[in-house]
């Protein structure tokens, strides 16, 4: 006879299960929204007002957080300094919270560019609620500085039923208070993975405003695939930038590097320095730009078919006459135009991926900060 496991069936959880196989986008954070339940089954509800929104529970309670006084003072620590009285560098410790808050008034509109790396929320990311009345006390506990019954030092399970919303209601505050610190021209950039990229995004777009974001980078942490990994091996995190003010922000160039230089020749030894050769052709084709070429050789070419030069006849001739057309060394080549050096801008457009041999990976960082503590615990 087969034996009975005490056990009563979950009738409520099977059903559950099954919506969620027919259903799955009407879950958010483990619980059914039932108005997109209706809306999956035919039933609209009517709403005059509808706009978009993006809201989560306990969003009213973070914007009051975020305006909250501080319950902190900075206390320096002159004993544990170096350099104190010629460096130019500030070291907080503290519940980030409680230091945005205070220095609100100090570094408001003076910071040009902040760099956060916020908790993940993976699971293994301590994600806890603020403590408006005594966040000094909340961090002193969450730290593990303090013992006592109120001590969180605990995961963000994804089996929490508010588990995007406590992230965001930690998140919000923060990012409310460090736009406040940028400059007008100022910009942030916030570290961040798979697990909340898509709500980061849309936080940002509200505090920072849509109009304001200007680049998902995504950073190539590992240089050699998770041979483990169930789907797909994870090599990347993103990169979020927002500026203060777009229409102020201006970027940098990165610098050339020594492999980019090293394509610039000079083999006709021109005057203006090393050069390299660039295409003369483009595919918008314009009969203006159609006609044909006579090479050093006496040789007559004419663009490949659909395409056309990138220069009139006449802008032609002017680039010929100062040098500027390059047939090859023989004389018998496709003509290009060349490009010195001395005449480009000092440095690259930075691109959206930055790769590890160029920025660098995990292993190397966690190399560089032990060696930065002499390999004590950080």
């Amino acid at each position: 006879m087969n034996k009975l496991d005490g056990k009563s069936l979950d009738i409520v959880s099977q059903n559950i299960e099954k919506l969620r196989e027919l259903f799955p986008e009407v879950f958010s954070e483990g619980k059914i929204n039932f108005a997109k339940l209706q809306e999956e089954l035919g039933t609209f509800a009517e709403d005059e007002a509808e706009r978009y929104n993006f809201t989560w529970a306990g969003k009213s309670e973070a914007k009051r957080i975020a305006q909250t006084p501080s319950t902190g003072t900075l206390r320096p620590c002159k004993e544990e300094s170096k350099n104190w009285d010629t460096t130019q560098n500030l070291y907080i410790e503290g519940d980030n919270l409680e230091v945005l808050k205070l220095l609100q008034k100090s570094y408001h509109k003076q910071v040009k560019m902040i760099y956060i790396d916020p908790p993940y929320n993976t699971g293994k990311d301590f994600v806890y609620k603020d403590n408006f009345k005594d966040n000094i006390k909340n961090y002193l506990q969450i730290t593990g500085q303090v013992d006592g019954e109120g001590n969180r030092l605990s995961t963000n399970s994804d089996t929490n039923g508010r588990y995007h919303s406590d992230w965001l209601n930690m998140m919000y505050p923060r990012l409310k208070l460090a736009r406040n610190l940028l400059k007008d021209d100022g910009v942030i950039f916030i570290s961040i993975d798979d697990n909340e990229v898509a709500n980061l995004r849309k936080l940002c777009d509200e505090i920072f405003g849509e109009d304001n974001y200007v680049q998902e980078i995504i950073w190539e942490k590992k240089f050699a695939p998770q041979n483990d990994a169930k789907y797909f091996s994870l090599n990347h995190e993103q990169i979020l930038c927002y500026a203060k003010n777009k229409s102020n922000f201006i970027r940098n160039l990165l610098p050339m590097t020594k492999e980019q230089i090293s394509r610039y020749k000079n083999p006709d030894n021109d005057l203006r320095g090393v050069w390299q050769s660039d295409n003369l052709t483009v595919a918008t084709y314009s009969a203006n730009y159609d006609f044909p070429i006579t090479k050093p050789n006496g040789d007559v070419v004419n663009p490949p078919h659909g395409r056309c030069w990138r220069t009139s006849k006449d802008k032609f001739l002017e680039l010929l006459d100062d040098n500027r057309i390059w047939f090859g060394s023989d004389g018998n080549g496709v003509p290009r135009i060349k490009r010195f050096l001395s005449e480009v801008q000092q440095g690259m457009v930075p691109i959206s991926i930055f790769y590890y041999p160029d920025v660098g990976h995990t292993q190397e960082a966690s190399k560089e900060v032990k060696a930065l503590f002499s390999d004590k615990k950080y």
